[in-house]
Formats: structure tokens, C-alpha cells, sequence
């Protein structure tokens, strides 16, 4: 199982997965967080393994008007 924690809530999802579809599974849209596994940042393309622990960051942007 790979345990994905955005906030304080943790979801369990099977192995096997990209990030891109544990984002569909878990209904959030891809490119609004960063993901970190292991103290790295991690691609949507990247395959989740058993045992991986992904935190996720939501992206905020600003700036000037």
C-alpha cells in the first residue's frame, strides 16, 4: 500500500499507480500540488511503490497586479 497525506488526512492506495492516477483516484487536480516522497520532489509520471509515504504541498501563487 502507498500512503498519500495531504494536510492532516492520510489515504491508502494501492501500489502500482503514477502519481497522475492516485490524483484522479483521490479527485484532485494534477499540477495543484507538489509531492515529496523521501525528501524529494516527485513527477506525475513517477510510479508509487509499496511502502512509500507521499506528502503532498499545495502550489499558491501570487504576485502583483
Amino acid at each position: 500500500m502507498v500512503t498519500i497525506k495531504f494536510r492532516e488526512k492520510e489515504y491508502k492506495l494501492p501500489e502500482g499507480l503514477t502519481l497522475l492516477q492516485a490524483y484522479k483516484r483521490l479527485g484532485m487536480e494534477p499540477g495543484s500540488y507538489l509531492a515529496v516522497r523521501d525528501g524529494e520532489l516527485i513527477t506525475e509520471d513517477r510510479q508509487l511503490k509499496d511502502g512509500d509515504f507521499v506528502k503532498l504541498v499545495p502550489v499558491i501563487s501570487g504576485g502583483m497586479i
